[in-house]
């Protein structure tokens, strides 16, 4: 199977990373969210996006 370098780096980087906080997810998520307050850079947070559904007719010729 074919490797891509930066996949492998990325992951590699997020191993590292996870594992300083003994891989619990909460503590993580604080340390993340700690660095991009420190960045001073500014992020957006945008709202969920609403499902979207196939009219009725469209499922049940489908089906």
């Amino acid at each position: 199977m074919w490797n891509d370098p930066i996949v492998d780096e990325v992951r590699k980087v997020r191993d590292i990373h996870a594992k300083k906080f003994n891989y619990d997810l909460q503590a993580i998520v604080a340390d993340l969210k700690k660095q991009q307050k420190g960045s001073g850079k500014k992020f957006v947070t945008l709202p969920p996006r609403k499902p979207t559904f196939l009219p009725k007719a469209e499922v049940e010729k489908n089906h």
